[in-house]
C-alpha cells in the first residue's frame, strides 16, 4: 500500500470544508507538513482549527512557485465555489473555479515530487433535466448542457483534470462528485432553504434528492489523500428523499409556486434570507438527481450515512426553526403575489392573441 504523502497543499482553507480537511491532515501523525493556500485570510472562527497548518496568502497564479518550492507530494483542490457572491458576481466565480483550477493544475503538472491530486467536484456535473436517467453512475454523460453556472464550471474543471491525467499518468488523481452537503452545522444555500419555516417549491413537482453528511465527506476526502484511490467517484448517502418528504420531515410549510415563476423562487429566497439561488438549485428542485455510489463503497470500504440519516442530523440542529421578521414575511408574500400576477398577465395576453 502506498504510504501517505509527507507534504500536502490544500487550497480553499479560508472556507469551512478546506479548513476542516487541512486540520484533519495536520492532526494525522503520518503527514509531516500541511500547507494551506488561499488568497483570503481565514475568518476568526476557523483560525483555531488551522493552528497547525502553514498558511500562505496566495491565489492559483502564485501556486506554481509555492507547490514546487514546498516539495508537495499531494495537492487537494477545494477552492471551488458553488454560487457567486453578491459583491463580486459571476465573473469572479468563474475566475476562481475555472481559471484558478487551470492555473493550479499547470502548477501541479510541474511539481516533480507530486504523486496525488484530489479535486472537489459535484454531482451537478450530471445536470438536471427531464431527460435524466433514474440513477446516474460515474460513466453517465449529461443528457443536456446544464444551464447553471456552477454545473458548467464543474464540467470545465473535470475536463482540465482529464488533461492532467494524460500528461501526468503516474499521479493518482481522484475526483469526488459530492451530492449537496448537509449536517446540523453546515451553512449552505440548501441548508438555509430547508431551515426557513416557509419553503418555496415548484407547483406540481416533487424532486428526488440526495445529500451527503459533511462528516462523511470529510472522511472520504481524508482517505483520498492518505490512501490511494484513483478515479472519479459519486459521494452521496444511499436512498432518497422527495422534496415534499424533506419539507414535512423538517416540520416546515411548503409554498408551491407556478413553474413559470422560477425567477420568483429566487426572489423569495433572497427576501427571506436564504441567499442567492441560481439555475443549478432551481433545476435540482424541479428535476431532482440521484446517483449510484457502488464504486465509492467498494473502493473506499466506507459507507456514508444514508440521505435520510444525514437530513435527520440537519433537523436536530434546526429543531427550533428559523425566525422570520415581519419585514421578511411581507417581502416574501409580495414576491409570491407579483410572480403569480405576472403568470396570469402572460396567460391573459396569450388568450388575447389567440
Amino acid at each position: 500500500m502506498t504510504s501517505p504523502p509527507s507534504v500536502v497543499v490544500v487550497t480553499g482553507v479560508s472556507r469551512y470544508l478546506g479548513a476542516r480537511v487541512a486540520a484533519r491532515l495536520a492532526a494525522d501523525s503520518r503527514v509531516d507538513r500541511v500547507v494551506g493556500l488561499d488568497p483570503h485570510e481565514p475568518p476568526t472562527a476557523l483560525r483555531e482549527l488551522l493552528a497547525d497548518v502553514e498558511l500562505i496568502r496566495a491565489d492559483a497564479r502564485a501556486a506554481s512557485g509555492a507547490i514546487a518550492d514546498l516539495g508537495a507530494e499531494a495537492v487537494v483542490h477545494l477552492a471551488v465555489t458553488s454560487a457567486p457572491d453578491a459583491q463580486h458576481g459571476r465573473a469572479a466565480m468563474k475566475e476562481q473555479n475555472v481559471i484558478g483550477t487551470m492555473q493550479l493544475l499547470a502548477a501541479a503538472q510541474a511539481a516533480p515530487r507530486l504523486r496525488k491530486l484530489v479535486v472537489r467536484s459535484s454531482t451537478a456535473a450530471y445536470g438536471a433535466s427531464f431527460r435524466d436517467p433514474g440513477v446516474f453512475t460515474e460513466d453517465t454523460e449529461p443528457r443536456a448542457v446544464p444551464r447553471g453556472s456552477f454545473a458548467r464550471d464543474i464540467l470545465d474543471i473535470e475536463g482540465y483534470v482529464r488533461g492532467f491525467r494524460r500528461r501526468r499518468p503516474e499521479v493518482a488523481a481522484t475526483v469526488l462528485r459530492f451530492a449537496p452537503f448537509i449536517s446540523s452545522t453546515a451553512d449552505t444555500t440548501l441548508t438555509r432553504y430547508f431551515a426557513q419555516p416557509v419553503v418555496p417549491t415548484v407547483l406540481g413537482r416533487d424532486a428526488r434528492l440526495q445529500f451527503v453528511h459533511v462528516d462523511d465527506a470529510l472522511e472520504i476526502l481524508h482517505r483520498s489523500i492518505v490512501e490511494e484511490h484513483s478515479g472519479t467517484f459519486n459521494v452521496a448517502g444511499a436512498g432518497i428523499l422527495a422534496l415534499s418528504q424533506a419539507i414535512r420531515r423538517a416540520g416546515r410549510i411548503s409554498v408551491p409556486l407556478p413553474e413559470g415563476t422560477l425567477s420568483t423562487l429566487a426572489g423569495v429566497a433572497r427576501n427571506v434570507g436564504i441567499g442567492q439561488i441560481g439555475f443549478d438549485q432551481i433545476d435540482l428542485f424541479v428535476h431532482g438527481r440521484v446517483v449510484d455510489t457502488t464504486s465509492l463503497v467498494r473502493e473506499f470500504g466506507f459507507t456514508p450515512r444514508t440521505t435520510a440519516e444525514a437530513f435527520d442530523d440537519f433537523i436536530r440542529g434546526h429543531a427550533n426553526g428559523s425566525s422570520l421578521t415581519a419585514d421578511r414575511v411581507a417581502a416574501a408574500e409580495k414576491a409570491i403575489l407579483e410572480g403569480i400576477r405576472r403568470v396570469r398577465s402572460g396567460a391573459n395576453a396569450g388568450g388575447d392573441r389567440r
